[in-house]
């Protein structure tokens, strides 16, 4: 995940900065958030996705994958 070169200080992402760093579009964000398939935080009317959080789903789904599942 490219996170540094989209928000090196952010301790969260909004949707397109998120949707960019894992090289999808916002709309398949979109679908997995309202799956609740990414994490995310909402506060208000507003959609975080924790840097952290995304590293470690990234690295859980990574690693998944490589056991024969997606």
């Amino acid at each position: 995940m490219a996170t540094e070169k989209v928000a090196p200080n952010n301790l969260a992402l909004r949707p397109r900065e998120a949707a960019k760093a894992l090289g999808v579009s916002e709309r398949s964000l979109w679908e997995w958030t309202h799956r609740g398939d990414v994490p995310h935080v909402r506060i208000g009317r507003t959609i975080l996705y924790p840097v952290d959080a995304l590293r470690d789903w990234l690295n859980r789904r990574a690693g998944s994958a490589k056991g024969g599942r997606a």
